[in-house]
């Protein structure tokens, strides 16, 4: 039998000093080679095997269409829309799947009134497509963007907090800024938003998957995240968050599979009325027989492994990584301010010339973005990974 008492302590071993699960590192599930130190998750996250091998099953699929049934248009849809749910903590109709961001947030866009005069508040050196759309409906509805500087400490949710007032319509925000992390707390900003009467749009991108989102505090009205970096998805997928007091809205396109009883093939009538949900809002060929099952093979590989034990993992190696860069004389932002799988190292006087290019021929990967250094790893990084950065950074100084 076994013994309880090593039962037990084998348990107690897995678990973090704050009570979630212990992640070991989990390179094994990745094809990386050894020499490789990829600290740039933030970019393009690699897929796992097993993403791979669903990803070409999936395709294979479509040399023998004889074997697709009509029910197989949908149900690997529905399966994500409940994986992504249990990572949003919504319904599974509260899901639709598009290609991409931009996708999304336009879809957000067409539902959100803004009126002449009215402002749409965007951070400073926000990623493009959280900024164009926004450019574009202010033109068009005689409204202004406002922009949101960047604090010298790190703390963008007081500079937001500043900059809403009554005539602003949407806040569109991300979670953690994408060139260094640095975070806003959207339960404050969500709260000064319903006593302004203004909706909150949030782009997930690079924090879903990575760390813990409140849906119940933060309420969106939209939130969107690409799925090829901290959800471990393939290229042209992505989730969109839509709350139920916008699931009657107006989709950007109009494909059959939104559609009531559209799995009846044999019917050939046309259908007015929309399934109920979110799904309205489904990007066309939702059902993408190579990218759905990679994505659904994704989602459920982080579920298995659970938010909360994520976060801690990564909050480790970012710690690592920050006290490497800090004990060399460079910048790095509090924690308290920039989410926990991100850090953005600035050096004084700006990065050095070629800096990312001579980390690639160390074959160490990390990203420029703005004057940061982004170093952003995942659970595929080890002890050695992350002494090699250090061993690098210091070589460049």
């Amino acid at each position: 039998m076994p013994n309880p008492e090593c039962a037990c302590a084998e348990k107690t071993r897995h678990l973090s000093l704050n009570g979630t699960r212990s992640l070991a590192p989990q390179r094994d599930l990745f094809d990386i080679p050894e020499e490789v130190c990829y600290l740039n998750c933030a970019y393009i996250s690699p897929l796992l095997k097993s993403t791979v091998e669903a990803g070409k099953q999936g395709i294979e699929r479509k040399s023998r269409p004889w074997e697709i049934r009509p029910s197989d248009f949908f149900s690997t849809a529905g399966e994500v829309r409940q994986m992504a749910s249990s990572l949003l903590g919504s319904a599974p109709s509260d899901i639709a799947i598009v290609p991409s961001a931009s996708y999304g947030l336009a879809t957000a866009a067409r539902n959100l009134p803004v009126q002449p005069g009215d402002n749409i508040v965007v951070l400073a050196e926000q990623y493009p497509s959280n900024f164009y759309i926004w450019e574009r409906l202010a033109e068009r509805s005689a409204a202004t963007i406002r922009t949101v500087p960047r604090p010298l400490n790190g703390d963008w949710t007081s500079n937001v907090l500043e900059a809403l007032d009554s005539k602003t319509a949407i806040a569109a925000l991300p979670h953690c800024h994408w060139s260094d992390g640095t975070l806003v707390d959207l339960r404050q900003v969500r709260h000064r938003l319903d006593e302004l009467r203004g909706a909150l749009v949030v782009d997930l991108t690079q924090s879903l998957g990575a760390m813990r989102f409140n849906l119940d505090q933060i309420r969106p009205d939209f939130a969107v995240a690409a799925a090829y970096k901290w959800l471990l998805g393939p290229y042209s997928t992505g989730l969109l968050y839509v709350d139920p007091r916008h699931q009657r809205g107006e989709p950007l396109e109009l494909p059959i599979f939104s559609r009531k009883n559209a799995a009846d093939f044999s019917d050939i009538r046309y259908r007015t009325e929309f399934e109920p949900g979110a799904c309205r809002y489904d990007v066309g060929e939702v059902a993408n027989f190579a990218l759905l099952p990679a994505l659904l093979r994704a989602l459920t590989q982080i579920v298995e492994w659970g938010i909360p034990a994520i976060e801690t993992e990564l909050a480790q190696r970012t710690h690592t990584i920050a006290n490497s860069a800090k004990t060399l004389g460079l910048e790095v932002i509090d924690s308290k301010f920039r989410a926990p799988h991100f850090v953005g190292v600035r050096f004084p006087g700006g990065p050095p010339p070629g800096l990312a290019e001579h980390f690639r021929t160390e074959n160490v990967y990390v990203g420029i973005r703005g004057n940061a250094l982004r170093v952003t790893p995942y659970l595929y990084n080890t002890e050695e990974d992350l002494a090699r950065f250090a061993q690098v950074l210091r070589a460049t100084l």
